[in-house]
């Protein structure tokens, strides 16, 4: 029994369409995380040895330093938009990288306040603490509330949902359920689940599975072939989600590049845009209370 959403076949639904009649929406969202050396998560390359965790927290911290920044290249050559999925912590430690993305119109998007820390566990009243911690952050440095939020390590507790639809939130990324956007039942109302990838994530495909960088983007390249073939059904959303310390190490670069020049050789066919514009065009032609 889920008390978020109700059941609905993606055969049943009412037919909807994107900006210019198209059917297929793509999106790639770009996770800047901080890490806590010596601190008690981080995303592991190798496992941890003995603390201070040296290896992984200096290979994520690559991500910071080199790899969004051969990403942001990458993406302007090929003109896609990002939704930067940003730990609030970077405006501290590396604000240099949310200025290069702001610079390029791009959508900041919340990824909590640090991948050190992780919201499932936490009571009400600590949650509520961090997310508006971290929305405040946000707030401060971009003058609009950022919309939209991925929890580090899509860990939630009974309440996530309720307290983000009640701080402002417009749409969530935890719930992968769907290829269509969802709306989830708040005890304050509607809030928009967003399709966010499982698969199609260098964190759970590169490093969970071990997946290579040319299998990598050989899985992106089919994904997005046969979700346009079988977005002439139905409007679909496909997502790209990548890390900077794993999509922008050089040799993954290289396959990934070849992935994204495929996606923007059918521009003329989908809307490449971002996680905001789906969600909020989404709203503006399936409102809550019309399912």
């Amino acid at each position: 029994m889920n008390p978020r959403y109700s059941y609905t076949s993606i055969k049943q639904r009412p037919k909807i369409f994107w900006p210019e009649q198209k059917r297929l929406a793509v999106y790639v969202a770009l996770n800047v995380e901080t890490y806590s050396l010596g601190g008690e998560l981080i995303e592991e390359l190798l496992p941890a040895g003995p603390q201070p965790d040296v290896l992984n927290y200096a290979w994520c911290d690559y991500g910071n330093r080199v790899g969004v920044w051969r990403l942001r290249q990458l993406f302007d050559q090929l003109q896609i938009p990002i939704t930067l999925l940003v730990n609030s912590c970077i405006y501290g430690e590396a604000p240099d990288i949310v200025d290069a993305f702001r610079e390029r119109g791009d959508e900041i998007a919340c990824h909590g306040r640090t991948n050190s820390e992780r919201q499932g566990g936490l009571d009400e009243v600590k949650e509520r603490a961090l997310i508006d911690d971290a929305t405040e952050t946000i707030k401060a440095h971009e003058a609009r509330h950022p919309g939209g939020w991925l929890s580090p390590w899509i860990s939630e507790t009974g309440n996530t949902p309720d307290l983000l639809k009640e701080a402002g939130y417009r749409y969530l990324l935890d719930w992968c359920c769907d290829d269509q956007p969802v709306w989830l039942q708040t005890r304050s109302g509607p809030l928009l689940s967003v399709p966010y990838p499982q698969e199609i994530n260098d964190s759970s495909t590169v490093i969970g599975r071990y997946a290579g960088a040319k299998e990598f983007a050989d899985m992106i390249i089919s994904q997005f072939d046969e979700m346009l073939s079988q977005s002439t059904e139905q409007s679909l959303v496909m997502s790209i989600a990548l890390h900077s310390h794993i999509s922008g190490q050089p040799f993954r670069l290289r396959h990934l590049r070849r992935a994204l020049e495929h996606i923007v050789s059918r521009s003329s066919e989908v809307w490449i845009t971002r996680a905001g514009q789906i969600a909020e065009h989404f709203a503006s032609i399936v409102p809550a209370n019309a399912l």
